[in-house]
């Protein structure tokens, strides 16, 4: 126990100098960053008048009232803020396989995964954390939700847990780049799939309904968490089997990637 410990401080610190060196590459280019997180800002503030025009000429999708819908479209946002800041380096994997570059990362006297996953961090995606923050607040007190503590801390572990299933599912996507020749097409195909974190599965046929609850998971990412606040007379045992689920879906894309990783050995040029 005390070497698992001391292991655990070790890699603290390496990401503590990590983390450090990368935010001074990027504050070096300044103009470049508050471009990047106005255009970020900009796009989640596109989707939120999109759902404004929607409910302009509708009063309700399938039964989700507008406030629903801003409530779901927040909590998605806030799910996938973690995975956009710590995990961003996945999206790039395909590439860096594709060309060769990733065997600079098989020499490293750590964790490939560790060093890989935790090289840069996109602090870009920080302003959409605010914006699902706001959305929830103002659509929780349209709702008229109750507030206390067990409701808060309910809220937290359901967007911790949310966000588990999305980052799992990046890095278990993002893992085929080992086998798969160019993945890229794979990656873009996947990342299409984000945008239904934000409607309700109710517009969905069965057929799909178990595709985004069992084969792509995205409906553990926004969706059933928000029924649990917003819509109580639905709940299910799929509620609350989402963080068991989570945790060992993690688990099994993060042993996937190594295994690739473990595999790899470059381009051959």
């Amino acid at each position: 126990m005390k070497n698992y410990f001391k292991k655990v401080k070790y890699y603290i610190h390496i990401y503590r100098m990590i983390l450090i060196q990368d935010l001074k590459t990027k504050m070096s280019f300044r103009a470049d960053f508050l471009i990047s997180s106005f255009s970020g800002i900009m796009l989640n503030a596109a989707s939120f008048i999109s759902i404004w025009i929607m409910f302009q000429n509708f009063s309700s999708i399938m039964n989700w009232n507008y406030y629903e819908m801003l409530f779901l479209y927040g909590f998605s946002l806030l799910a996938l803020t973690p995975q956009l800041v710590f995990f961003d380096n996945s999206w790039v994997l395909c590439d860096k396989v594709f060309k060769g570059d990733f065997i600079t990362y098989c020499f490293r006297p750590i964790n490939i995964f560790f060093y890989y996953t935790f090289e840069k961090i996109n602090i870009n995606a920080i302003g959409q954390f605010f914006i699902g923050v706001t959305l929830i607040t103002y659509s929780w007190i349209k709702l008229g939700l109750d507030v206390n503590t067990i409701i808060v801390f309910k809220l937290i572990i359901s967007l911790l847990t949310a966000s588990l299933f999305m980052i799992a599912i990046v890095i278990f996507i993002s893992s085929m780049s080992f086998w798969i020749i160019n993945a890229k097409g794979l990656m873009d195909f996947f990342s299409k799939f984000k945008d239904y974190t934000r409607y309700p599965f109710t517009i969905f046929n069965n057929f799909f309904k178990f595709v985004f609850s069992f084969i792509i998971p995205i409906g553990f990412v926004a969706y059933y968490p928000s029924l649990f606040f917003i819509h109580t007379e639905e709940l299910s045992w799929i509620s609350f089997f989402g963080v068991f689920y989570g945790i060992i879906l993690l688990y099994f894309s993060y042993k996937v990637w190594v295994k690739g990783a473990l595999q790899y050995s470059g381009t051959g040029s």
